[in-house]
């Protein structure tokens, strides 16, 4: 009962955050328009979230900001879930490049996250795309060793030992045998790599090496109102309260599903 509650509790929240992001145009205004006359006015029927310091409406850009914040988030967990599985496929199955594998992941692991991601943005420059592949870059090793882990054990298991009898070769081996037994523990380290993809997307954001000041994010957001906290704190409130809502969103998610995938937790639950 506690883990569907936490599922359904992660899905309606990620579910509402989506639709929302989605419907942006339809639901807030133009997040860029500003009035100076506006400036710092707090939440009115008019400006339901106030307005920042260059008299922008806090509820625009908030729910614009969500969409960048989601789109990273989803396609980080996407990109290092798929790169992840195939190289962590080959380092558990093949003894021989498992060493060599494992040592370059080793490598980029031992790089702080947040130095890495700031490293690449400085190099490549700020955008969307950048923000996402400085994110991915150091989030594959960790699946990559989720991964090799499970292969490993699967490895040793009766069934993967009579395919191997059987004459089994090895791509059909790794695609009808192990990949399905590894996809549970997969699907639930994708939602804390997506979690972790927005906060650390928030962070760059925050330092102001993400994604362009012109494109609101929530993490830029915050960066730009922390000068005003004490006189307007609305414009860090709302953003700081809808990037908490998504990671506690995707961990639920990502903790009901780890109980209801884990065959151990599950029965003794």
């Amino acid at each position: 009962m506690r883990r569907n509650f936490r599922i359904t509790l992660g899905l309606a929240l990620l579910g509402a955050l989506v639709l929302i992001a989605i419907a942006a145009p339809l639901i807030a205004g133009d997040p860029l328009a500003f009035k100076t006359i506006n400036r710092l006015q707090p939440p009115s029927p008019e400006f339901w979230f106030g307005t920042d310091n260059y008299g922008r409406s806090v509820y625009a850009r908030t729910v614009y900001g969500g969409r960048i914040s989601l789109l990273v988030g989803a396609s980080v967990a996407l990109i290092s879930l798929v790169l992840g599985l195939a190289i962590g496929l080959v380092a558990g199955f093949y003894r021989r490049l498992d060493g060599i594998i494992m040592r370059v992941m080793d490598g980029i692991m031992a790089i702080p996250s947040i130095l890495l991601a700031i490293a690449l943005v400085s190099l490549t420059g700020a955008g969307v795309l950048t923000v996402i592949g400085a994110i991915v870059f150091p989030e594959v090793p960790r699946v990559v060793r989720l991964v090799r882990g499970v292969v490993l054990t699967l490895r040793e298991l009766a069934f993967v030992e009579a395919a191997v009898a059987s004459g089994t070769g090895g791509f059909f081996m790794l695609w009808r045998h192990i990949l399905p037994n590894a996809l549970a523990p997969l699907i639930v380290q994708a939602s804390y790599v997506a979690a972790s993809a927005i906060l650390l997307e928030a962070a760059l954001g925050f330092l102001g090496i993400g994604t362009p000041p012109s494109i609101p994010t929530w993490g830029n957001m915050i960066a730009s109102g922390r000068s005003f906290l004490t006189i307007a704190p609305w414009v860090i409130v709302f953003p700081g309260v809808s990037l908490a809502i998504a990671v506690l969103a995707v961990n639920l998610l990502g903790d009901g599903l780890r109980d209801r995938l884990d065959p151990r937790l599950s029965h003794r639950l």
